[in-house]
């Protein structure tokens, strides 16, 4: 049997970069183990299997080459662009249920897609001196954002981690350290930015590094971005609208857009939105 695969590329600026991801339609009666190998077959970062569900309009999984993870950002917008472009949804609000609860997506006319996330969870704070010693910059240089290192959720914990302006495209990830740091921590990763200056458009730019979950380096994440937006939110005032950039230094440039609505410094809506481009249609032989 052979299961059709559209591959996408998510977070893209026209048409352009972005990250890639699976999308398998009609998963249901897919089991988990097939639904892994399937993902190693496609060998992205991430693979979505969107299948039916009595509540919500789908119920999405999503898969890495090495296991299921709860929620992934790009995929879900990988996939109901998918939907959007092959003319089995219209413009509109959606829901799909995923393993951090049910969330909504619209699609708007132009095809973006806004996906709803988890309200954020602060789970943790690491000191300069740890975090130094997993990703190679000095504890003094960090110490200089005069910014805390969180592992915040809103789907998937991830550690923000903010450095000066100058030092993100020279970080050389060491994916030993850093998996084994995250293994023992409990988080998916490192999503580490910087600041852009007052006058860009863009809010910051951004590097993630999840290497347990076999991810040296991607170039677009949407759970991290509504992490990094709530980030932003509550340290420092730059408003409510954010647009990040992704994956520069992989030459593969991504934009992502993050907007939060607050009440008395509470966050009570995180949404994070983009477009994307389907490369093309493959199909996997499952044994």
């Amino acid at each position: 049997m052979n299961i059709e695969v559209v591959l996408v590329n998510s977070f893209t600026v026209n048409g352009k970069g972005g990250n890639p991801a699976g999308v398998v339609l009609n998963a249901d009666k897919l089991t988990d183990m097939q639904k892994l190998k399937i993902a190693q077959a496609v060998g992205y970062s991430e693979t979505a299997f969107v299948s039916s569900d009595d509540e919500a309009d789908f119920e999405v999984s999503f898969f890495t080459t090495t296991d299921e993870v709860d929620f992934c950002g790009h995929a879900t917008l990988a996939t109901f662009s998918t939907l959007y472009q092959k003319g089995i949804l219209t413009a509109g609000t959606y829901t799909q249920r995923t393993k951090v609860g049910i969330l909504s997506v619209t699609i708007e006319p132009s095809g973006k897609v806004i996906m709803a996330q988890q309200l954020p969870q602060t789970l943790a704070c690491f000191s300069y001196q740890e975090i130094s010693a997993v990703i190679g910059i000095e504890s003094s240089i960090l110490q200089s954002t005069r910014l805390p290192i969180e592992v915040i959720s809103t789907g998937l914990p991830d550690v923000i981690i903010p450095v000066p302006h100058g030092y993100l495209d020279f970080i050389e990830p060491n994916d030993e350290l850093i998996a084994a740091f995250c293994k023992k921590c409990n988080v998916v990763g490192f999503h580490v930015f910087e600041l852009c200056s007052a006058g860009s458009l863009l809010t910051a730019s951004c590097r993630n590094f999840a290497p347990l979950f076999g991810i040296s380096e991607e170039s677009a994440t949407g759970s991290s971005s509504g992490a990094l937006a709530c980030y932003l939110t509550e340290h420092l005032a730059l408003g409510s609208e954010y647009i990040f950039e992704q994956g520069r230094a992989m030459g593969c440039t991504s934009i992502i857009t993050a907007s939060i609505e607050s009440d008395n410094a509470t966050v009570t809506s995180v949404k994070v939105g983009g477009f994307a481009s389907i490369i093309e249609t493959v199909m996997i032989p499952l044994m």
